[in-house]
Formats: C-alpha cells, structure tokens, sequence
C-alpha cells in the first residue's frame, strides 16, 4: 500500500464499562504521514448523549445527529485541527496526515442518556515510519594462517523504534538466522561459497538488503574498491571528452566567426578608397 489509508489493530481487550478503569487499551499501530481509524462501539439500544474524545487532553466533543439536526463536532485540541472526522454512525475517530506526536494514550468517554451512565474506551496509538533500505558496511582481517575474519554492520537511517535487526545465511540449503544488527563470522579459500542478507523489520514493515557474498572480499581485498574504482575512472574519462568537445566547439566558433569578418574589413576598405578617390576629383582645378 502506498499513501493513503492503513490500519493495523491489534486487539488486547476493548474497554468496555462504567469508567474503563483498569482496562487495558487496544493497541493501535499506524504509518506515519498516513491515516488511522480508532474503531468506536456504542450500545444499540442507548441514545447517546454525548461523546467525548481525549488524548494529552480534550481533543474533541461530538453531539450525535436527532431527528432534524446534525451532528455537533467541536475540535478543541489545534494539534488535530483539520486532521481529524467521527466516522458515522459510532462517531469513530479517523486522524489523517499522522505525525510523531500523535502517538500516545487515546479515551473516548461516550456519556448515554438513557441509562445516566458512561463508558470509555482506551486506545494505545504508536506511529512508525516505514523503513528505508539498509546498508552495510564490512570489516575483515586476513590471518596468517589464511582464515579472514569478517564483520558485517547493518543499520537504517531514521529507523525509530521497535526496530530488530536480523541475518540470513545459506550454505548446502541449510538457513541459518543471526539476530542483531553486527554479524562475526569467518571464511577460509576452498570454504563453500556463503551470502548473507540483512533483514530489518518493525510492526509495519521489513525490508532486507542485497545479498554479501564472503568469499570475494576475503579472497580479492580489492573487491569492495574495484566497481567504485572502474566508476570513479568513467566519470574522469567522460569529464574529459566533454571537456574536448567545449574546446573542439569553440574554436569552431571563433573561426567562422574570422570567416565572417573577413569580407566585411575588405568592403570597408573599398569603401574607403572609393570615398578618397571622390575627395581628390572635387578638390581638382576646373
């Protein structure tokens, strides 16, 4: 799913009762720059006077429609200006465009009049982004006696919380997972050919890396440098020929421009001798 609405409920307990003390909120997690829906139950058979919406603190106050009026919403909290609608017919709450401060502990209060009494109902939200992909960076020292010890870091730029970290291996299609981040391992010439694969996941997404082959980098320790070498001399080597085609376009220029210029000075000249040779027929005696 890309932007729009997404919604992950993990249900713990609803909270249900007179006061909702000691209840334990519905887990809610949401994508960040994305929409959340905070699901509301209201009893069918009571007329609702009132719902009251809470988050640091009052965040809204809704009057159901009657026969003839709508439905009264007044937004008191500024942070969910704009951001926020009550879903009909249970008035639910639907927060758009999420932010990092909108994580956190949610009530609805709905107040009936029927029975004079009220119930709440808590929601825990946590917003997560979703995540980038990971790099990797590689240490490894060659021993003398030819093992090469190697050391693979994975990380995420921006990652947030409840990120884990894992790592893939296969060798004689036999998986074996690493948890955390740094992965130690070590590889000797004539070993089987092993890869390994970074997995990152929090509660709303995962992603993994491009697979890193051991053998190369211990094997040929100008691996890692060798493809951003070959690049790095492309780069020079176009820079240069565009170079050359400015100057071969350039001196192009200046010549037709001489070319030009040429026959102008020898019409000037003409001109000039034309306009001398008047100047001494006038002058001559009748």
């Amino acid at each position: 799913p890309g932007l729009g609405s997404f919604h992950l409920i993990l249900p713990v307990s609803a909270a249900k009762g007179n006061s909702g003390d000691g209840a334990d909120p519905e887990e809610v997690v949401a994508v960040l720059q994305e929409s959340i829906s905070l699901s509301l139950e209201i009893p069918l058979d009571e007329e609702v006077e009132n719902i009251i919406w809470s988050s640091q603190r009052r965040l809204a106050t809704v009057i159901p429609r009657k026969e003839g009026q709508p439905a009264t919403i007044t937004v008191i909290d500024p942070q969910y200006e704009g951001r926020v609608s009550f879903l009909e017919p249970s008035y639910s709450l639907y927060i758009s465009n999420l932010s990092w401060k909108d994580s956190g502990s949610y009530q609805a209060q709905v107040n009936l009049r029927t029975s004079q009494l009220s119930t709440t109902q808590l929601y825990n939200l946590r917003v997560y982004k979703r995540l980038l992909k990971p790099h990797i960076t590689v240490n490894f020292e060659i021993s003398g006696e030819g093992s090469c010890n190697m050391s693979l870091t994975c990380f995420v730029e921006e990652a947030g919380m409840d990120v884990t970290y894992s790592w893939l291996s296969w060798e004689d299609s036999a998986r074996t997972d690493h948890e955390g981040p740094i992965l130690s391992t070590s590889w000797r010439p004539g070993d089987n050919a092993v890869s390994y694969t970074c997995r990152v996941s929090n509660p709303i997404s995962n992603i993994s890396s491009r697979p890193i082959p051991a053998g190369p980098f211990c094997a040929d320790p100008g691996y890692p440098e060798k493809s951003s070498t070959f690049f790095c001399l492309l780069a020079k080597g176009l820079l240069l020929l565009l170079l050359l085609v400015i100057l071969m376009v350039g001196l192009w220029v200046i010549r037709v421009q001489k070319k030009c210029k040429i026959p102008r000075m020898q019409k000037l000249k003409r001109n000039r001798m034309k306009l001398r040779k008047r100047g001494k027929t006038g002058l001559s005696p009748a």
